[in-house]
């Protein structure tokens, strides 16, 4: 008889016994089916369909240019070829700031177009509201304060945040603001590493990094970024794990060569 091994999905449940228990989540981005596949099959725990896929897959020097329904068509893709990981979608710019109702509407359409598992909304008090009306659907929420892409042209730069005092502490008060409307989990991006450290171990819920050092409850990083497919990007923060841009180029200039040379297809590969 054959046997067949269960699959744990894993939940918001398992992603806070993780951080109690001391064990550090992985997240990546992921924006398409065959993509999530191999992230799904190698064992992450949470993958984040990005509204960074504005710059990675479409070009766009920022990620305000997303619309909702392309974030939902990015969501589909990913979460047919989910088997374990948790899937949290970002909400775009615009399709939630500064209107509850429309938040709700955003949201309800991401969960029940797509299948995603959560919401992550960027930003702290000034979108409570939204969010706390999103949590009353029963639809769960990742927030995320530091850098925060869609805020760009106010910020003006990609510089690290919060290193002064001030912008640190509003940053802690939101922190503890998103946790108790309900949120259940927060991610850090790119703010000095004693204040995330400071964060991770005053907040009951887990805390997801990058660029914020080591001491949070998890990393996630751009995949596009990490597997070296994007060589533009090097930001300290950043690790990368392959060197794809080279391999696949070389493939397909190894490809170009045996066409041009006859040497492909072969008698063997034809029918």
């Amino acid at each position: 008889m054959s046997q067949h091994k269960e699959v744990k999905l894993v939940t918001t449940h398992q992603l806070l016994a993780m951080k109690q228990r001391g064990e550090k989540i992985s997240m990546l981005t992921a924006y398409d089916f065959s993509m999530a596949s191999i992230l799904d099959g190698a064992g992450i725990d949470v993958l984040l369909v990005g509204d960074s896929a504005s710059n990675v897959m479409a070009g766009h020097e920022t990620t305000l240019p997303i619309t909702l329904d392309q974030m939902i068509y990015h969501a589909q893709s990913v979460i047919r070829a989910v088997k374990r990981a948790f899937v949290v979608v970002d909400l775009p710019f615009g399709s939630y700031q500064g209107n509850s109702s429309e938040a709700l509407r955003s949201a309800v359409r991401v969960m029940k177009e797509s299948g995603a598992h959560a919401l992550k909304l960027e930003g702290g008090a000034e979108i409570k509201d939204s969010i706390t009306r999103i949590l009353t659907a029963g639809i769960p929420v990742m927030g995320h304060l530091g850098l925060t892409p869609q805020s760009i042209y106010k910020f003006g730069t990609y510089s690290v945040r919060a290193k002064e005092e001030a912008e640190a502490q509003k940053l802690i008060e939101d922190a503890l603001l998103l946790q108790e409307i309900g949120c259940f989990a927060v991610v850090l991006e790119k703010i000095p590493s004693k204040l995330a450290k400071q964060v991770a171990e005053q907040l009951t819920i887990p805390v997801i990094g990058i660029g914020a050092g080591p001491d949070v409850d998890g990393q996630v990083l751009v995949v596009h970024d990490m597997l070296g497919i994007n060589k533009e990007f090097k930001p300290r923060f950043l690790r990368r794990y392959a060197e794809l841009h080279e391999i696949m180029s070389d493939a397909v200039r190894h490809y170009v060569q045996d066409v041009k040379n006859r040497d492909f297809p072969t008698q063997e590969e034809a029918y």
